[in-house]
């Protein structure tokens, strides 16, 4: 069995607005913050408020992101990390199934 290289995919989506709240005030929640500023080993880190599905890898997105994302991959003065499954859980988020956001490292 050979694998099948994806040629496109379409990976936008929207939140409503208070599903949007919830999730947000989760990923902005002070011990939430502390812990990934804490995994990213640096004293403080910022939530962006960007964010975007993880897609398959392509030809189009070799790092499995849409390529608008791709510079804060490649900067050491972002983070990229997956929302946790009960914050998804928490704010009513069942499609899609897994969202990256993105997160400044200050310092």
């Amino acid at each position: 069995m050979g694998l099948k290289i994806v040629q496109n995919f379409g990976g936008s989506f929207t939140l409503n607005p208070e599903t949007q709240s919830v999730l947000f005030e989760l990923l902005n929640s002070p011990n939430f913050v502390h812990q990934v500023a804490e995994a990213a080993q640096c004293h403080q880190v910022e939530f962006t408020e960007l964010m975007f599905q993880p897609v398959p890898y392509s030809e189009q997105t070799p790092k499995g992101m849409p390529r608008e994302f791709e510079p804060y991959h490649e900067s050491e003065d972002y983070l990229i990390i997956n929302v946790p499954p009960n914050f998804m859980f928490k704010a009513k988020i069942f499609n899609p199934t897994r969202i990256c956001v993105i997160y400044h490292k200050l310092s």
